[in-house]
């Protein structure tokens, strides 16, 4: 008895950002011949969201603020752990704002599939490095995201698009692609939502 070898084809659709009115996510189904389709689109009656869009509440603040988002920043949760860390790293409060609006959504107990936790979402091996131990503590999570925050800034010459990206993939990310914004679907999706964000608060 001879098995032919399966053949399994994946089609893809790589699509530009959003407009508003598309759905956030990724959508997937299979169709009769076996091929797997991905899209962002689902312009098919078939696709079912396989993977969601972490930042669709971030641009949904955006397009109509709600909650804490419509909020003035300086009333916003965890204002004065932000004032503090802000005083003592020198980054500008609103743009700690923005982070945290795009990161958690001010969500103190947020962690990410990666292990990214707390209301700036940083990593357990980045906050080592600013010494702190408890990432579910919003005042010790603002003060190492603020002096990691900092540390970016002055790497990339306080262009705050350079450190956001980095703030996103990585330093070396950054350094790797020529201290240009790294060619990564999510950096380039979240670097204009935190500006966007920030420039809603009044900064730059």
């Amino acid at each position: 008895m001879h098995l032919r070898p399966a053949l399994f084809c994946l089609a893809v659709t790589v699509l530009a950002p959003l407009p508003a009115q598309a759905a956030s996510g990724i959508f997937g189904f299979v169709d009769e011949d076996g091929v797997e389709h991905l899209s962002n689109v689902p312009d098919d009656k078939r696709y079912r969201l396989v993977l969601a869009d972490r930042f669709e509440p971030a641009r949904k603040a955006l397009r109509a603020p709600r909650g804490v988002f419509a909020l003035p920043y300086g009333q916003r949760p965890f204002h004065d752990s932000v004032m503090r860390a802000s005083s003592d790293t020198g980054v500008d409060a609103k743009l700690l704002h923005a982070v945290i609006s795009v990161e958690s959504g001010y969500n103190q107990g947020a962690v990410s599939p990666k292990g990214a936790t707390g209301l700036m979402q940083l990593l357990p091996s980045t906050a080592r490095r600013y010494g702190t131990v408890n990432l579910l503590d919003p005042g010790e999570n603002i003060r190492a995201g603020a002096r990691y925050l900092r540390d970016l800034l002055a790497m990339f010459d306080n262009n705050v698009e350079l450190a956001l990206a980095a703030y996103n993939a990585g330093e070396n990310a950054v350094i790797r692609y020529g201290r240009h914004l790294p060619p990564y679907a999510e950096t380039r999706r979240y670097v204009p939502l935190v500006v966007a964000h920030y420039q809603r608060m009044g900064g730059r």
